[in-house]
């Protein structure tokens, strides 16, 4: 298991933590990523990491897919790319409703044929065998619908770059996750529980493969959850510490009875806390809906307490089949630590 370094998306000023990400560099780190909701994006900030890196790939955790068409997503993941050398690791997801519709202004119908027709386009585009010309069931190029110029022809990209791209899904739900082990390079879980992975995800990861055929299996599909690290001798301060992220999600992020995180809470044991939780936090209430947030979700979720402590719940990590942790640490003594638990194993 290899180490990942998650530095989401920022909200009001864009401060990078370029310490932190240089330190994880240097130490041998596979990756650091970056996210994107409605303000800062996902891309520009590894742009400006890379130039200022050597070794460390630079992935997107996640790229919006209805915020890009295909063409111009594969435009950027080629780019940086080539001005990389090589290091750029596509991660996309599909976000919820409220941001795609409410922020974005296009239609969140059909998520899974979206995301099928999205990366089969992007590969297509990678590969540049043939002049781009897709007729799925959401997209048509060149277009060809009743407001069409007739005037689109078919291209093919006019920048060489590596024709296997690493592309990685944000996924939770099950469907969801059985497209992503079919489909994708690798997958990335939110609140992954590495102690249910076999309850909640083991089928329909490799249901998934069965369906992708060619040999394709654990050994070469990068399982890469996020975890949220803190280390700190007092067990409450945490807790505490991460409490509003996971209030955020469970209560903030939808709407009721259309939230994501709400039910893989609810799949995972927590069906009345994560409930609770969205009812206090959707009335206004955010301060009672962190505190509603259960010390014992979040130790399946995240690693917190005194090193000793970490190092042993670490080992539930190691079990499951992942093959990068990628890590959200808040100071560069966190990410040492880390990089010395999971080198002694």
């Amino acid at each position: 298991m290899r180490l990942g370094l998650m530095l989401g998306y920022a909200a009001g000023k864009i401060e990078l933590p370029l310490e932190l990400v240089q330190e994880a560099d240097r130490l041998g780190v596979y990756a650091v990523w970056t996210a994107e909701a409605y303000g800062s994006d996902a891309v520009s900030p590894l742009a400006w990491l890379g130039a200022q890196t050597e070794r460390i790939k630079l992935g997107t955790a996640i790229m919006q897919m209805p915020g890009r068409t295909p063409a111009n997503a594969a435009m950027t993941a080629m780019t940086l790319n080539q001005l990389s050398n090589g290091r750029f690791l596509m991660g996309l997801g599909l976000s919820g409703p409220q941001v795609v519709e409410g922020w974005h202004g296009v239609s969140y119908k059909r998520p899974l044929t979206r995301t099928r027709e999205y990366v089969d386009i992007l590969r297509t585009i990678f590969r540049r065998e043939e002049r781009l010309q897709y007729d799925g069931k959401l997209y048509q190029i060149p277009y060809t619908a009743a407001d069409a110029t007739g005037l689109g022809k078919p291209l093919k990209s006019t920048l060489n770059a590596q024709p296997d791209i690493p592309i990685y899904l944000a996924a939770i739900g099950p469907q969801n996750v059985t497209l992503t082990a079919e489909i994708a390079d690798g997958w990335l879980p939110i609140f992954f529980s590495p102690e249910r992975y076999g309850e909640i995800y083991g089928e329909q990861v490799e249901a998934g493969f069965a369906q992708a055929g060619n040999g394709k299996g654990y050994h070469n599909f990068d399982i890469a959850p996020m975890v949220s690290v803190v280390i700190n001798d007092n067990l409450d301060i945490c807790y505490n510490a991460l409490r509003p992220l996971l209030a955020l999600y469970i209560g903030g992020m939808g709407a009721k009875g259309k939230n994501f995180y709400t039910d893989l809470a609810a799949r995972y044991g927590y069906e009345a806390e994560a409930h609770e939780i969205q009812d206090l936090y959707l009335a206004g209430r955010q301060g009672e809906a962190m505190m509603k947030v259960p010390p014992a979700l979040i130790d399946e979720v995240a690693l917190v307490g005194p090193k000793d402590r970490v190092r042993d719940r670490l080992q539930r990590w190691q079990a499951a089949p992942i093959t990068t942790l990628n890590m959200t640490v808040f100071d560069v003594e966190t990410l040492r630590v880390m990089v010395e638990l999971v080198g002694e194993t």
